[in-house]
């Protein structure tokens, strides 16, 4: 039975619409009309029990009816069928109702409508652009993305089941108080007007603080992330009691909008109690005076004042539903800030896959610089030819990095295109293009897996055999054999840590060597390929490197002038355009920038004071 509600939905499955609207009733109805049969059956089970649980006052008014209207020794002869029902209410139906709805509830919709938000959201968000991530903590994003689909079913939830039941509750106890005298249900109605009031003026206020602590609560998620993430960093500079003030503010800050919003929950307490406690006082009076006046019989004041009970009782229940319903949708809406928006970089309807016969890339008329006035990349021409390989040159700041930030479409240009073999880069897939681009990375980042997955996600379908070879070309089977991590875990099957801490900066850039050889991609994108690696490892590794190149269209980026001379033609950069190119000995020939960078680098780094001399 269980698993049969569990199977209902599938969390994972492909979104039909992938991108979440921005609106907030919409952003609902995106998530709610994929379980909308479920929220329905969970609606009509709510209905239900709503109905059986408004019975219950009345049994007990019978029940006294009965009781002083009979003989002991003729109760149950007389009645036993009138008994009978109640029984079948009470220990049949009403169980039976309430499981089938904890069912829908629990079993179909609680984890399944939650994860399915979540696995949404970040399939969402994970095809944002690299731009989206530079410029929010990752740790508050995947806040945002783990706390709003649990809010957002919840809210949905508790609407379905709280709100609903009590309408039912309260029209049913309406109707039947004014059926045994229309002065019972004054007192009813009037706490009716008063409940809504007390909800339109302080529920909006729980929820915009609610979104105040979520913000708050996000940022401070992201300011512990920060500091672990760069936990190095901080140990090596000993500042951790800066940290300690870093993340003290945040705490702060999100105990002061805490505190302010349970201010309001206990005021909203306080005035319900009154609201409530006024209510069972009022029914009660009027019960007992209608009775003394005999206008009632003892049963209607027995079925009364259970019915003003249930429904204080049920109302305070609902009262922290729609509050909780209130401080989810506050939830959401931050969430939404981050989650609903837009993707940056998309794909055009009639985008193609790159197809590479060459390898050849042209910059034509390219320009770029980052949304601001004064670009980086300033109307730069370049072709590099097929098999070609150069070496980009210049200080911090020339444009190196962007370039290659651009060729591999990270950012749309200002101006201009980009062509590999005659194919607009904007035109193309985004994956298919760099699926086409092998990229070693001066900051190796590797995921907190196994080292064979790590390698291996250079090409998942790989053979075992095929990542040892990669892990030989670049040097890494030497270090691999002897790791071992906590779970003790060895060779290719030890975790690297979160971002390869476990792992020597050499040991990691050999790592995502390894993995861009096992790729096997006709263009080759090096910055500063081998800057973390010591002077007899990278002797080895650039002999790989020498093999891997071997037919491929490569640039490489470098500030060792030694690491990129013996490429085909050097590119010198400065401000955004091209300055200089030829082979290593022409520019030392032609005895200008490059040469002043040449003589001027110390351990084969750029010199910048030398840099601004020959400009």
């Amino acid at each position: 039975m269980f698993t049969r509600f569990e199977r209902l939905l599938r969390p994972t499955d492909p979104p039909e619409r992938p991108e979440p609207p921005a609106g907030l009733v919409a952003f609902y109805w995106h998530y709610a009309r994929q379980a909308k049969g479920l929220f329905a059956a969970l609606f009509a089970a709510g209905l239900v029990v709503a109905l059986l649980d408004a019975t219950i006052p009345v049994f007990i008014g019978r029940l006294i009816t009965l009781v002083t209207a009979n003989a002991p020794d003729e109760l149950f002869a007389r009645h036993w069928q009138t008994l009978a029902g109640m029984a079948l209410v009470v220990l049949v139906l009403r169980p039976a109702a309430i499981t089938l709805q904890n069912l829908v509830a629990n079993q179909a919709i609680a984890a399944n409508v939650a994860n399915r938000i979540r696995w949404q959201n970040h399939w969402h968000v994970v095809r944002q652009s690299w731009a989206f991530f530079q410029n929010d903590f990752a740790g508050r994003i995947a806040s945002k993305v783990m706390q709003t689909g649990p809010a957002l079913r919840e809210s949905l939830v508790q609407l379905v089941t709280g709100v609903w039941y009590i309408i039912v509750y309260g029209t049913s106890a309406v109707l039947l108080l004014a059926a045994a005298d229309p002065w019972l249900a004054a007192p009813v109605l009037v706490w009716f007007a008063g409940y809504v009031v007390l909800l339109r003026a302080l529920v909006p206020r729980m929820r915009d603080r609610s979104h105040d602590v979520s913000e708050a609560r996000s940022m401070l998620t992201g300011r512990i992330v920060d500091s672990y993430t760069n936990i190095l960093t901080v140990k090596l500079f000993a500042r951790a009691r800066e940290e300690d003030d870093y993340v003290r503010d945040a705490v702060d800050e999100h105990t002061r909008l805490f505190l302010a919003s349970l201010r309001l929950n206990t005021l909203f307490s306080l005035l319900l109690s009154l609201l409530n406690a006024l209510l069972v006082a009022s029914v009660a009076t009027l019960a007992l005076v209608l009775w003394a006046r005999g206008q009632v019989p003892v049963g209607t004041v027995a079925m009364a004042i259970p019915f003003a009970w249930q429904l204080i009782q049920t109302s305070g229940w609902v009262a922290w539903q729609v509050t909780d319903i209130f401080e989810n949708i506050g939830v959401v809406q931050e969430g939404m800030s981050t989650i609903a928006r837009p993707l940056a970089l998309v794909d055009r309807q009639d985008a193609t896959p790159l197809a590479v016969s060459r390898g050849e890339i042209r910059f034509e008329g390219v320009r770029f610089g980052y949304g601001r006035p004064r670009g980086i990349i300033d109307g730069l021409d370049l072709t590099v030819r097929q098999g070609e390989k150069i070496g980009l040159v210049g200080r911090s700041g020339a444009g190196k990095s962007t370039l290659v930030n651009l060729l591999l479409r990270f950012f749309d240009l200002a101006e201009g295109r980009i062509l590999i073999d005659g194919q607009d880069i904007a035109e193309l897939t985004q994956e298919s293009l760099r699926a086409q681009i092998s990229v070693v990375t001066q900051d190796t980042s590797l995921l907190h897996r196994s080292i064979r997955d790590n390698i291996r996600y250079g090409r998942p379908q790989a053979s075992e055999a095929e990542v040892a070879a990669a892990a030989r070309l670049a040097h890494a089977d030497e270090f691999i054999v002897d790791l071992e991590d906590w779970k003790g875990r060895r060779g290719y099957d030890a975790q690297v840590g979160e971002r390869g801490v476990k792992l020597s900066g050499g040991q990691r850039q050999r790592i995502a060597i390894a993995r861009v050889i096992l790729k096997n991609a006709p263009i080759l994108v090096l910055d500063e390929a081998t800057s973390a690696l010591d002077s007899e490892v990278e002797a080895a590794i650039q002999s790989s490197l020498g093999t891997l190149m071997q037919g491929r269209t490569v640039i490489a980026v470098a500030h060792r002038l030694s690491t990129i001379a013996r490429m085909d033609r050097l590119i010198v950069l400065d401000r955004g355009r091209i300055v200089e190119e030829g082979s290593h000995e022409a520019l030392l020939r032609l005895g200008g920038h490059y040469a002043a960078l040449w003589r001027r680098q110390s351990g084969g780094f750029l010199d910048v004071g030398e840099v601004e001399a020959a400009e």
